[in-house]
């Protein structure tokens, strides 16, 4: 039976929008969104959250041990706390302490991801690798669009021969709401990463990760949405 970790950092700063780990979006604070939706995913064993604000998640009811034991709080070492540390310096630091067989890490700042996108993109994830197809998977947004250089130098289309955007080639953006690797992999790439990975397409309304006080506004729209659907 393989052991499934999920990696959850959290901090207390926020550069763009201030505290938003801890400010409520809706009826909950945003970390509580995707934790929730973690916990609500029979695979994962455990969810991990490298915290330097082991206070303010106590101040909100959340505790090491919680869940069950599902929930394991790990306080951030000094010299990886900062705005500019590398996540992978964060990563390093958890895939150390905690054995796995598959590590899933994710942000507080992608509120809508579903359990049910994760269960899917586990799977795939599992038998890609049991098959030797692939080993990482990270989320993307597949986009069809006209672009353009700095210059105005068209990219991906020909103007002179306009088709319809439905018919471009479609480039897919790495939307940061998920990756799933290996100590292995992670270890080969010093990334999470991999050599082989799967391109996993996020369904548009989980996709937004919020990084700006404009965001933050279309996730609080989103928000009441989601509620009113219940």
């Amino acid at each position: 039976m393989t052991r499934t970790v999920a990696l959850l950092p959290m901090k207390a700063h926020s550069e763009r929008v201030s505290g938003k780990n801890f400010r409520h979006l809706g009826d909950r604070p945003l970390f509580r969104w995707i934790l929730d939706t973690l916990l609500a995913v029979p695979a994962i064993d455990a969810v991990v959250i490298n915290t330097d604000a082991r206070d303010m998640l106590a101040g909100h009811g959340l505790k090491d041990g919680f869940a069950g034991g599902r929930v394991i709080i790990r306080d951030r070492r000094p010299e990886i706390c900062g705005d500019l540390v590398s996540m992978n310096r964060i990563l390093v630091d958890d895939i150390a302490a905690l054995a796995a067989d598959t590590y899933l890490m994710t942000h507080t700042t992608n509120p809508f991801l579903s359990a049910a996108s994760i269960t899917a993109a586990l799977a795939q994830y599992q038998r890609a690798v049991e098959s030797g197809e692939a080993d990482s998977l990270f989320t993307v947004n597949r986009i069809q669009t006209r672009f353009y250089a700095g210059c105005g130098r068209p990219i991906n289309h020909d103007p002179n021969n306009l088709i319809r955007t439905q018919d471009l080639e479609p480039w897919f953006e790495e939307n940061s709401n998920l990756y799933i690797f290996s100590r292995n992999s992670f270890a080969r790439t010093s990334a999470r990463i991999g050599r082989h990975p799967i391109l996993f397409e996020s369904p548009a309304l989980e996709a937004i990760d919020i990084d700006t006080p404009e965001q933050w506004c279309i996730a609080e729209a989103l928000a009441l949405h989601w509620r009113g659907a219940r």
